[in-house]
């Protein structure tokens, strides 16, 4: 017990150091697989990135201190950045692959140089672009008297630590999307943002919000349970999904056990999902009491599916659009329904 309790503090350096050498493994293949020949680091940007990683520590902010240090084009990868460092304590909880780590600390990071008076001036509910491919955060709460500003629900705890050259940085109290480890098992980028409209403002606050659809349990369900083609599309298209149909407060997903489609170019693609989704949360029973030839509405504007067997069930059971429902209700919530199909629909005008 003794040794053990002598040992309590080797914990915290081991995990930096384990992140460490993660983040340089992974600036180490950056550099090997570009087809460049990258030029050395600009002392003034070397400067900047060494007095920065000095506040960073000042403040507390170790781990992100070390990893600014060794891997700064991380952070610096745009001529203007504002970096959200993420408190030691919270960090450190975080136990993801390398490849994850990079993309959870890219969002934290904005192509913005932002001050606090910055922030506090922004309109609450304002978006931010981040590094993170097509990812924003947004202001959720602004509080002029006490000069606080929360993004994604998370207080900016230590602002301005860092404000020098085209970069700032601001301590936040934890990460800006929780990530379930489970989610992470499954090989899926599952670090959510909310949705904005063309004009940077918050549209739904998917993070925190009771009724959005769990996307992130679908998409894991589908995976976990054989359905692992049409979860790979589905996650590929999802945030056109999410962009155009902020208003989908439920749904009935089709899986096909083999979704060949998946290669299938980007436009050709979002419309064979969309095909495969209905806008309202639909059980077995419920789609088996609906008359022969009723036509079920998609995502996809222009085209339904249509009811072969309703009330008077054929000797295969359900049948949708000549395909049968070989898993009714595989997997249900208050939000959305899982029907397993024999195969994938097909879309005429997608052929």
């Amino acid at each position: 017990m003794a040794r053990s309790c002598s040992q309590w503090w080797r914990a915290p350096i081991y995990s930096t150091i384990s992140i460490v050498l993660a983040f340089m493994a992974i600036s180490a293949a950056l550099h090997a697989s570009s087809n460049n020949a990258s030029s050395p680091t600009k002392p003034t940007t070397y400067e900047l990135s060494l007095n920065a990683s000095r506040a960073l520590r000042r403040s507390g902010f170790n781990t992100i201190a070390t990893l600014f240090q060794i891997s700064p084009e991380i952070f610096l990868s745009s001529q203007n950045s504002t970096i959200f460092a993420i408190q030691d304590s919270a960090i450190s909880n975080v136990s993801l692959p390398p490849w994850l780590f990079k993309d959870l600390l890219q969002y934290h990071t904005s192509p913005l140089k932002l001050s606090m008076n910055d922030l506090l001036n922004k309109p609450q509910r304002s978006c931010l672009p981040t590094l993170l491919r097509r990812k924003n955060v947004a202001i959720t709460k602004i509080d002029t008297k006490s000069r606080s500003v929360e993004i994604n629900h998370v207080l900016v705890s230590h602002p301005d630590i860092f404000l020098q050259g085209p970069f700032s940085i601001h301590g936040v109290l934890r990460p800006f999307s929780s990530l379930d480890p489970q989610d992470v098992q499954q090989g899926w980028d599952y670090i959510q943002s909310p949705i904005c409209d063309s004009k940077s403002r918050l549209v739904s606050d998917f993070i925190e919000s009771k009724n959005m659809i769990e996307w992130t349990r679908i998409i894991r369900l589908l995976s976990s349970n054989g359905f692992v083609s049409f979860a790979i599309a589905l996650h590929s298209v999802l945030d056109g999904i999410l962009e155009h149909k902020t208003s989908l407060n439920s749904t009935t997903i089709f899986a096909p056990p083999d979704f060949t489609f998946v290669s299938s170019p980007s436009p050709l693609l979002d419309r064979l999902v969309r095909f495969h989704i209905l806008p309202q949360r639909l059980t077995y029973k419920e789609l088996a009491s609906l008359p022969d030839k009723t036509m079920l509405r998609t995502l996809v504007a222009d085209q339904d599916l249509e009811i072969n067997g309703g009330v008077n069930l054929t000797r295969l059971g359900l049948v949708i659009d000549g395909v049968q429902i070989v898993s009714p209700d595989i997997f249900s919530s208050k939000k959305f329904v899982i029907h397993g199909i024999s195969q994938a629909f097909r879309d005429g005008r997608s052929s």
